[in-house]
């Protein structure tokens, strides 16, 4: 899984009967007692005692939970005939194959079962749940690749942009692992491309944080990873091109050493020209590169792409077309919301696809 700590890391314990916070999720902890002598081989009965929904005597019965991991539809059918399990939908259990207490959905789409995920929404499964982790049964599918189980729970009204209790989002993993056809997916059912709903919540703190690296941007992810399709989807839906964040900046605060904007960070990574060329043409602006000088002297380590550079250095030299600002100008007056209304607009078609960048 992408956020699980590393083997050395160490683990902040939180002070006796308060909330412990990991990957921006809250966990009450448990007394001490409750820990002694029931980790080790009893790791999934501890977890089910501290995080299922129903009675420890009820454990066992994981049935419904072991057919959605299977892909068993019709014993899901079955089993959601009767009134006990129907009440139990969704339910988080320790099931037989896992130790993460989950719903039935949330294994479902895991495991990529589209059948059973359509099934269990139909018979009254929460979309939107969360797991321990914070992760919502639409984001597990877009980690594990799970196209048509992404777009059921899509059409059934599940949230885009995963929950903000998780620290990365459905959009986020499609650019990084450049999955170009669930990123369109989740851009078709309004995803924010820009990380404002993860850092400007309508929450009080703890839950809201101040932009302080790029990296937690899909935007510079994907041109990290050199995925090209999406980075240009992003660009399409309406990203902000220097920032992948709109609303105020204050680079004062980035990281040391960490790229002052997406130019920035396309540049060090040795991007090919193309993604130079797309930030360009979207209104990148270009200023914000702040290299003493842009020969090979000033880059030191930094492994930069001469064709994208020469590009870069050209388009910082010579003024905007007229054409070009318009473009931009048009779509930033319309936002990144209304973008895809361009196609009912009363213009000629190329105009259309000009504005759309096709």
């Amino acid at each position: 899984m992408d956020h699980l700590p590393a083997p050395n890391a160490r683990v902040r314990k939180a002070p006796r009967g308060q909330p412990l916070r990991r990957a921006g999720v809250f966990f009450s902890a448990p007394p001490p007692t409750a820990c002694l002598g029931s980790a080790g081989p009893n790791l999934k009965e501890w977890l089910r005692e501290q995080f299922c929904d129903h009675p420890l005597e009820h454990c066992e019965d994981t049935r419904l939970h072991d057919a959605a991991y299977v892909g068993d539809l019709q014993t899901l059918r079955s089993l959601l005939q009767e009134d006990s399990y129907r009440s139990r939908i969704n339910e988080k259990s320790v099931w037989c194959c896992g130790w993460l207490p989950c719903t039935p959905l949330r294994i479902a789409a895991t495991a990529g079962h589209g059948n059973c995920v359509d099934f269990l929404i139909r018979k009254g499964a929460e979309v939107d749940l969360v797991d321990v982790k914070g992760q919502t049964a639409l984001y597990v599918a877009v980690v594990n690749g799970h196209l048509e189980s992404a777009q059921i729970l899509l059409e059934a009204g599940a949230d885009p942009n995963g929950s903000r209790h998780h620290r990365s989002t459905p959009v986020y993993h499609a650019s990084r692992v450049g999955r170009a056809d669930i990123l369109k997916a989740l851009i078709r059912y309004g995803a924010d491309v820009d990380v404002n709903h993860h850092l400007t919540p309508d929450i009080r703190p703890p839950f809201s944080r101040r932009l302080t690296s790029l990296v937690v941007c899909p935007l510079y992810i994907s041109a990290a990873y050199h995925n090209l399709q999406c980075f240009k989807l992003l660009l399409q839906a309406g990203a902000n091109p220097d920032f992948n964040c709109n609303g105020p900046v204050n680079t004062q605060g980035f990281y040391r050493g960490s790229p002052g904007c997406v130019m920035d960070a396309v540049l060090r990574h040795g991007c090919e020209a193309a993604f130079v060329s797309l930030l360009v043409e979207f209104g990148a602006n270009l200023s914000l590169v702040t290299w003493d000088s842009l020969g090979p002297e000033s880059r030191g380590r930094r492994k930069v792409d001469p064709e994208a550079l020469q590009v870069f250095k050209e388009a910082r030299s010579v003024p905007r077309t007229l054409l070009n600002l318009c473009r931009v100008a048009v779509r930033r007056a319309l936002g990144k919301y209304r973008l895809h209304l361009i196609p009912s607009l009363p213009l000629p078609d190329p105009i259309k696809k000009f504005l759309l960048y096709e």
